[in-house]
């Protein structure tokens, strides 16, 4: 197999050999090019046709960030965003995501060892080999449609590719949607960001999770990661549950955690599964399932990585798929489904 070809797009010469050295350290990648600037870029990538770029948020005369959204119009490719990862950074990291980032890696601060790039290489393999598509047309717009009788929760899982699959999916949520709660993959600080921003571009309330809370309508709760995973008690009266404990299914939070601690009550869930690396949330899928939930999963055709929904299918947890654009509309639709009754 030949090896993935990488451009690397950064304006500091020390961390373009840096990465260079790690990456050409894996038999399965290949350096064809550097760039300092976004203008380098475009020139490597109409002359070299990677197969995945690095690209740094902060350089000189256009920002990573604007040649990203650039990119994505013009020639869609999987980007992986390599930045400080500063408290200010994490809202332009999540931004980047958005707009079609495959990931973000951590640079390594000054002083410390390299161990920050200890994934660099897996996570620009794995990225390359992502589905990548343009952005929406800004034109595109969704009315969500107000005053339905929904008789289920929404519980949603997403990691890889997931954040700009969680908005489109709230984009068709009214404000009166029904409680739902979201897992996604990220770390803690990426998560605050993710969640304001957001509550401005939807109809319902977006908020973090907080340990307690009561689960009402017209309310998105995000999962607020660390040491967490976001999880529900109760029966009459649903809470949310910040469970202290470890990894499940490698992660924390995790989306399995999520839909497991739902199964008592599962003939009042929905539970939906996005684009995503591995299997989180496959096998709390296949249990809601069983126990009487309603389930949907992304296409294979949409998702950017058909991991988590892939191996969801195979273990007999997915009951319909969706494309994105329909995505929310479907659970909504599932979600309306009256207790005991079979959806259509």
């Amino acid at each position: 197999m030949k090896p993935l070809r990488v451009l690397i797009v950064d304006d500091s010469v020390t961390m373009r050999r840096l990465i260079r050295s790690i990456l050409e350290a894996d038999p399965r990648l290949e350096v064809i090019a550097e760039a300092g600037t976004a203008r380098e870029a475009r020139d490597a990538v109409n002359t070299y046709r990677p197969d995945v770029m690095t690209l740094d948020i902060e350089m000189p005369n256009m920002s990573g960030l604007e040649f990203l959204d650039r990119l994505m119009r013009h020639r869609p490719m999987p980007v992986i965003m390599v930045s400080t990862l500063t408290r200010k950074g994490s809202d332009v990291a999540v931004e980047a995501m958005s707009l079609g980032a495959i990931d973000c890696i951590e640079k390594p601060k000054v002083g410390a060892s390299e161990d920050t790039f200890s994934k660099l290489a897996d996570t620009v393999v794995l990225a390359a080999r992502a589905r990548v598509s343009g952005p929406r047309p800004k034109n595109q717009t969704i009315t969500p449609r107000q005053n339905r009788t929904f008789h289920r929760i929404c519980l949603i899982g997403g990691s890889t590719g997931a954040v700009d699959a969680i908005e489109r999916t709230l984009q068709s949520f009214p404000s009166d949607c029904p409680p739902t709660l979201i897992t996604q993959h990220m770390p803690e600080p990426f998560l605050v960001s993710f969640a304001a921003r957001l509550n401005p571009l939807v109809a319902p309330e977006v908020r973090l999770a907080v340990d307690g809370m009561p689960l009402i309508p017209g309310q998105v709760l995000i999962a607020p990661g660390g040491a967490y995973h976001l999880n529900i008690e109760g029966s009459s009266t649903l809470r949310v549950n910040l469970f202290a404990g470890p990894l499940v299914s490698g992660h924390r939070p995790s989306v399995d955690s999520m839909f497991l601690s739902a199964r008592h009550m599962a003939h009042k869930v929905v539970a939906g599964i996005l684009t995503g690396m591995g299997r989180d949330g496959a096998e709390g899928m296949r249990v809601l399932r069983e126990a009487g939930a309603k389930t949907i999963g992304q296409s294979k055709e949409t998702c950017v990585v058909f991991g988590m929904p892939r191996v969801a299918g195979e273990l007999g947890g997915v009951e319909k798929w969706a494309d994105l654009d329909k995505f929310g509309q479907e659970i909504l639709q599932l979600a309306e489904t009256p207790i005991g009754v079979r959806a259509e």
